[in-house]
């Protein structure tokens, strides 16, 4: 099995950017009743977009995920717009890249394959066999412009089996973000352990797993576990109050600021994590924070 790999720093753990979609949101620009919002963007401020790429690769990221988290069918079906889902797709992708080279840094681009239903909640998931033929039509579309895919905040291993197949059709390097569950130490929200996870996904060329989406502590408990699978590592946490399986509503940490949250990164790279950055919550002046711990140690 040929297995596609990005070259990582040698001396130091790659960074990824931020949260694209609460930083969206601080722009006025959530639609407050549909899982899309962070998509509309892309509609009615694709400017705001790009800046927020741009404000991220300046703030040192090696790597920015195309703003698809969002980018969902169902969703689009429920606001009358799903026959715009290519368009949306290509609309992310062409901003990403422009970013990059407004930036003119030579960073990567992943594309983002989301959650196909609302985000943390397991038991909502459909079918593998539906996941794998909108999965593979998403990493179609997003495909030529694009480095890698991340398949971010899955919680159950259908998710994780089906977004790796779609994404290892293209022949682009797939790399796997879990939501951890909160209680319950290196395990999906879904239950499964991420060893388990991993497993299903023998077959396929996944050449990283992460977490993502999950508190920082959950990255942090998790780490010897994601270790153990014996590819690249990290995490990229949210800023979120800790969200347990089937949580809707999410609500804001006021202990994390910009300090504390590079602290938390700083015990995952001295764990051994090679893959760092920031989920929900976490904002360009994060990253930057992030990238001069990174600079000092190297």
């Amino acid at each position: 099995m040929t297995m596609p790999t990005i070259d990582f720093p040698t001396d130091r753990p790659l960074l990824t950017d931020g949260g694209m979609g609460e930083a969206i949101s601080l722009r006025g620009l959530r639609q407050k009743g549909s899982p899309f919002w962070s998509g509309r963007a892309l509609i009615e401020a694709p400017d705001v977009v790009e800046e927020l790429h741009r404000a991220f690769i300046a703030a040192g990221a090696d790597l920015i995920i195309t703003n698809t988290y969002g980018v969902v069918r169902s969703f689009m079906r429920e606001i009358g717009i799903e026959d715009r889902f290519e368009e949306m797709n290509l609309k992310a992708a062409e901003l990403a890249n422009k970013a990059r080279d407004g930036e003119g840094r030579d960073v990567l681009i992943a594309g983002s394959l989301p959650p196909l239903s609302d985000s943390y909640l397991p038991d909502e998931v459909e079918p593998e066999e539906r996941l794998i033929e909108l999965y593979t039509e998403q990493a179609a579309i997003l495909a030529p412009d694009v480095d890698l895919f991340m398949a971010e905040t899955l919680t159950t291993v259908q998710e994780t089996r089906a977004a790796a197949i779609g994404a290892a059709a293209t022949g682009k390097p797939v790399w796997i973000g879990w939501s951890l569950h909160e209680d319950k130490t290196g395990c999906l929200k879904g239950g499964a352990t991420v060893a388990q996870a991993a497993a299903s996904v023998s077959d396929q060329p996944v050449s990283a797993f992460l977490a993502n989406c999950c508190s920082p502590e959950a990255v942090t408990r998790a780490l010897p576990d994601l270790l153990a699978l014996g590819t690249p590592t990290g995490g990229y946490a949210n800023t979120f109050h800790p969200i347990d399986p089937g949580q809707k509503d999410v609500s804001h940490r006021h202990d994390l600021s910009v300090e504390v949250y590079a602290d938390k990164v700083r015990d995952w790279i001295n764990g051994g994590a090679r893959i760092v950055g920031g989920c929900c919550g976490t904002l360009p002046e994060h990253i930057a924070r992030v990238r001069q711990l990174i600079d000092a140690a190297a």
